[in-house]
C-alpha cells in the first residue's frame, strides 16, 4: 500500500515512516502542505497522513482541496491539537480521522489499518484466498499454516492483489502503487518480483499459476486455480495482536556509534572541564568559545547516530552557551545541569533506532559504459526506412521496424524499447498516431519519441509536444540528421562516477558521512583541517564540495568564498552542512556562494538526494562548454584548463607526467570513401577505447577534427609509451563495417612528450610532442615516437 506522509517535523516524520515501512507500507514524505498537494496530484495513493499545522498551506485547507477535486483517498490528521472546535473543523473539512499527539504507534497503525479498510480496499482485516493467508498486522504471509518468508516488494505485490481480487494490474499499475516517485525501478523489475513471488508460493505448496499472467493487459489471482474464500468475521480474528514489530537498528551504524562513542563523551568531559575553570581562567573568551565550539559539534552530530533524545539536549546547551556569550554572563549551574544529564544519557548507551534508507543505492554508472539501444521505427516509408535502419547500425543502434500502429503497440509490448521514431505520415491516422504518443507518455517511465512529419504544421507540433515528444523532424531530411537527434536523445544522463570533498572539522562526523555516500559509487575525499583546503582541492578535483559552515581559524564560508572568487573552480558545485536553521545563517550562505544547504542532523537519504540533483545539474552544465559531442571526450578549453592544472601539481610535487597527441591516420580518406557519419562512428569509437582503457584520473581529450590529447599524471616517458602502445594493440583489434557491409580498419599515429625533459609548460609540450607525431604520421603512421626519436631521425637524415 503506498501512503503519502505530511509532517514539517523531520524526527516525528522519521519515527512514523519507519514505524510504517515495518509493516511493508511504501511511504512518501513531504515537509509543506503545498509539496503533499503537489505529490497527491500527481500520484495515486492509498492513504494521506498529515499534520494539521504545515508550513504554506494547512491541513483543513490541504483537505478542503483535495475534496473539492472530487479525491476520495482517506486522510488521517494527525496534530497536537486536542480541542473539539479543531477536531469538528478538520472532520468537516473532509478528513476521515483524528489522531493526537503523542499518540502510541501501535493506535497510529490501527487507525492506518482501520481507513485502508473502510477505503473499500477489504472488510476485513485478515486477508485470505484458500489457504493463503496475509495478516496486515502482523505482515505475515502462510499458506497452509506454513509461513512464507516474503520482501517488502513480494508482499506489497501480494497484499495488492488481495485487496483487488478482481483487478488486472498492468506493470505500469504495480510500480505505481508499490515503487515511490524517487525510485528507479529498471524495465524487469516487475517481472523479477513475480517470478520469485511465484516461486516461494510454489515452494510452500501453492499453484505455480496462483498468480496468472493476462498477456497485453498484465496479472492478477487465478481463479481457476483457487476460489475466493469468504473470511469469518469472528471474535478471534477481530482480537488478531497489532503488535509492532519495528526493524532492527542498522548494525553499522551501532557499530560506527560504538567506535566513537568516547570520542564524544571526551567532547563533554571537555565542556564540563571549561565550565569547572570558567572562573578563574584568563581569557574567558577563549575558553566560552571553546565550549561552544563542542557544544556546536555535538548538537550537530549525535542525531545522525540516531541519538535524537541527546542529540536536543546538546542543542539546549549551545543555545544557552549562545544566549549567556551575548549577555556576558554564564549561568554556570545550569550548564553543568544539563551537561551531566547529557553524560548520563550517552553513558547508558540508549541509542535509538536509524530509519531506514529511503533510496536504494546505486552505483554510478561511468561515462564510457556502451548500451545498445533498442530503436523502434514506425514508419511505412521502405525506402527510408532502410536507409535509416542502415545509419542507426552505423551508430550500434539496434533497430526493429513497425509499418502500422497495430505493429508498432505490439512491439512495445513485447520488448521496450529505448527510443521510438514515430512518423506522422500515415494516411488520415494522425489521431491514432497521436493517440499511441498519449499511451506511450502513460508509461513508466515514458519513452522518449521523436516524430518525423512532411506536413509543417503548427498545431500539430504543439499537440505532439502536449503529449511528450522529445523532437520533431521536418521531411525531407537526410537519415544522417535523423540518426544524430536519435543518439542525442538516448545518450546516457548519468553521471561518471562523482569525486565529492567533504571538510569538517569533526572527523566522527566526516566518517559517518563517508558511510552514508560510498554505497552510492561516490569517491569520497575527507578533510578535517581547512588550512590543507586548497593543496587537497587542486590535487583531488572534486566534481562537488560538501562544507562545515562553522569551523576554527577559517569558516565554510570563507573557503566557499574562496572557491567562488577563483576563475577555474568558479563553478563548483557547493552544499553547506550546519546545525542552524536562523535564517541569517542560510542567507549569509547563499550570499558566499553556496548552492544547497543542509541542515544537522543529516538525514542520509536527503543528503544523497541533494547531492545526485546537484551533481545532475553541473553534467548538463558541462555537457554544453566541457564535454566534445561526438566522443563524449573532454572539449579543448576544458583540457586546457585540465592539463595546465595537472602541470603545476607536478611542479609542486617534483612528478614526472606525459604529454600524448594522438591522430587517425588517413582520416580525410575515412570521410571521403565511407561518409562523415562513418568518420564520426570512427572518432566515437575512439574516444569510448580512450575513456575505457586509461585511468580516471588522466586527462582524455578531443582537440578538433582526428587530433587527440592525453595527459598522464606520474608516469615517466616509458611508462607513457608502454600505456599507448599497449592502447594501439588494442585498438587494432577494432573492425568497422559500413552501410554496405564493407569492412574497414583504422590506424593510430602518436607524439609523445615528458614533463619536464622535453617541456615545462603546454606550449611547449605540445611543440615537442607535435614534431614527434609528424614523424611517426611520415613514418607510415601506426606507431608512437618521442621527441628524441624526431631527433634522432632529423640528424641521421640531415648529417
Amino acid at each position: 500500500m503506498k501512503l503519502l506522509l505530511v509532517e514539517d517535523d523531520q524526527n516525528l516524520a522519521e519515527v512514523i515512516k519507519e514505524a510504517l515501512k515495518s509493516q511493508h507500507y511504501l511511504v512518501e514524505l513531504a515537509t509543506d502542505g503545498q509539496t503533499g498537494l503537489e505529490l497527491a496530484e500527481m500520484f495515486e495513493y492509498d492513504l494521506i497522513m498529515l499534520d494539521l499545522m504545515l508550513p504554506k498551506l494547512d491541513g483543513i485547507q490541504f483537505c478542503q482541496q483535495r475534496r473539492k477535486k472530487g479525491d476520495l483517498t482517506p486522510i488521517l490528521l494527525v496534530t497536537g491539537q486536542d480541542d473539539a472546535s479543531c477536531k469538528v473543523k478538520a472532520l468537516d473539512a473532509g478528513a476521515d480521522d483524528y489522531l493526537v499527539k503523542p499518540f502510541n504507534i501501535q493506535e497510529l497503525l490501527a487507525r492506518v489499518r482501520a481507513l485502508l479498510r473502510r477505503g473499500g480496499l477489504s472488510s476485513t482485516p485478515l486477508l485470505q484466498w484458500g489457504p493463503l493467508n496475509l495478516n496486515p498486522s502482523s505482515c505475515q504471509v502462510t499458506y497452509e499454516g506454513e509461513l512464507i518468508h516474503l520482501t517488502a516488494k513480494e508482499y506489497g505485490i501480494l497484499e495488492l492483489f488481495l485487496r483487488n481480487r478482481n483487478r488486472i494490474f498492468s506493470q505500469s499499475a504495480l510500480i505505481e502503487h508499490l515503487w515511490s516517485f524517487d525510485e528507479a525501478p529498471t524495465e524487469n523489475a516487475v517481472r523479477t518480483q513475480i517470478k520469485s513471488l511465484r516461486q516461494k508460493l510454489k515452494k510452500a505448496g501453492a499453484s505455480p499459476n496462483l498468480i496468472e499472467t493476462v498477456y497485453g493487459l498484465g496479472y492478477r489471482l487465478n481463479k481457476n486455480v483457487l476460489d475466493q474464500t469468504s473470511t469469518d468475521n469472528n471474535e478471534e480474528t477481530n482480537s488478531l495482536k497489532t503488535t509492532l514489530s519495528f526493524k532492527s537498528v542498522d548494525q553499522t551504524i551501532k557499530t560506527l556509534w560504538q567506535h566513537h562513542r568516547e570520542g564524544y563523551l571526551k567532547r563533554i568531559t571537555i565542556i564540563e572541564q571549561g565550565l569547572k575553570n570558567y572562573s578563574t581562567t584568563n581569557d574567558p573568551e577563549l575558553l566560552k568559545q571553546e565550549i561552544l565550539t563542542e557544544a556546536h559539534i555535538l548538537a550537530g552530530s549525535l542525531g545522525s547516530f540516531g541519538l535524537k533524545q541527546a542529540s536536543q539536549q546538546a542543542k539546549k546547551i549551545e543555545h544557552l552557551l549562545k544566549v549567556d556569550y551575548e549577555s556576558g554572563n554564564l549561568d554556570e549551574k545550569k550548564l553543568s545541569t544539563l551537561v551531566k544529564s547529557l553524560k548520563h544519557n550517552l553513558e547508558k548507551d540508549t541509542h535509538q533506532e536509524q530509519s531506514d534508507r529511503d533510496l536504494k543505492p546505486f552505483k554510478l554508472c561511468p561515462s564510457y559504459q556502451r548500451k545498445n539501444h533498442h530503436l523502434l521505427i514506425v514508419d511505412n516509408d521502405f525506402i527510408l526506412v532502410q536507409s535509416i535502419v542502415n545509419q542507426a547500425k552505423l551508430w550500434g543502434l539496434i533497430p526493429q521496424v513497425a509499418t502500422d500502429i497495430a505493429q508498432a503497440k505490439e512491439a512495445i509490448a513485447r520488448s521496450r524499447p529505448d527510443v521510438i521514431l514515430l512518423d506522422m505520415g500515415f494516411p488520415d491516422r494522425e489521431e491514432i498516431c497521436l493517440e499511441l504518443l498519449k499511451d506511450i507518455r502513460q508509461l513508466i517511465p515514458p519513452i522518449p519519441t521523436v516524430i518525423t512529419s512532411d506536413q509543417n504544421n503548427f498545431s500539430v507540433r504543439v499537440k505532439v509536444a502536449r503529449l511528450g515528444a522529445v523532437g520533431f523532424l521536418q521531411k525531407p531530411l537526410p537519415p544522417e540528421r535523423i540518426i544524430e537527434t536519435i543518439v542525442k536523445v538516448v545518450q546516457p544522463t548519468c553521471f561518471p562516477t562523482a569525486k565529492i570533498m567533504i571538510v569538517d572539522d569533526d572527523p566522527n562526523l566526516l566518517k559517518l558521512i563517508q558511510f552514508h555516500l560510498e554505497p552510492w559509487g561516490f569517491s569520497i575525499t575527507l578533510l578535517e583541517d581547512p588550512k590543507l583546503f586548497w593543496d587537497i582541492l587542486e590535487r583531488t578535483t572534486p566534481d562537488l564540495l560538501i562544507l562545515d559552515v562553522e569551523m576554527p581559524e577559517i569558516s565554510g564560508i570563507e573557503l566557499c568564498q574562496v572557491v567562488r572568487n577563483d576563475p577555474h573552480w568558479h563553478h563548483l558545485p557547493i552544499l553547506f552542512l550546519s546545525g542552524h536553521r536562523e535564517s541569517k545563517f542560510v542567507s549569509e550562505g547563499f550570499q558566499a556562494g553556496a548552492d544547497d544547504y543542509i541542515y544537522k542532523p543529516i538525514v542520509d537519504s536527503e543528503l544523497v538526494t541533494r547531492i545526485l540533483n546537484r551533481l545532475e545539474r553541473e553534467r548538463q552544465r558541462r555537457q554544453l562548454a566541457d564535454i566534445d559531442s561526438i566522443t563524449g571526450l573532454a572539449s579543448r578549453s576544458k583540457s586546457i584548463h585540465d592539463i595546465s592544472r595537472m602541470l603545476r601539481l607536478a611542479k609542486r610535487q617534483g612528478e614526472h607526467c606525459c604529454f600524448v597527441l594522438l591522430d587517425v591516420d588517413h582520416f580525410q580518406q575515412i570521410n571521403e570513401q565511407y561518409g562523415y557519419p562513418m568518420g564520426d562512428e570512427v572518432l566515437r569509437r575512439l574516444g569510448e577505447l580512450l575513456k575505457q582503457t586509461f585511468r580516471n584520473e588522466d586527462i582524455v581529450a578531443r582537440w578538433g577534427g582526428e587530433e587527440f590529447v592525453l595527459g598522464l599524471y606520474n608516469l615517466s616517458l616509458e611508462g607513457g609509451m608502454k600505456r599507448i602502445n599497449d592502447f594501439l594493440e588494442i585498438w587494432s583489434q577494432e573492425i568497422f563495417i559500413t552501410s554496405l557491409e564493407h569492412t574497414f580498419q583504422v590506424t593510430l599515429s602518436a607524439g609523445i612528450a615528458e614533463y619536464p625533459s622535453d617541456g615545462q609548460t603546454l606550449q611547449t609540450l605540445y611543440q615537442s610532442a607535435q614534431k614527434a607525431l609528424y614523424q611517426a604520421k611520415t613514418s607510415q603512421g601506426d606507431r608512437v615516437l618521442t621527441i628524441q626519436e624526431f631527433t634522432s631521425v632529423y640528424l641521421d637524415r640531415y648529417s
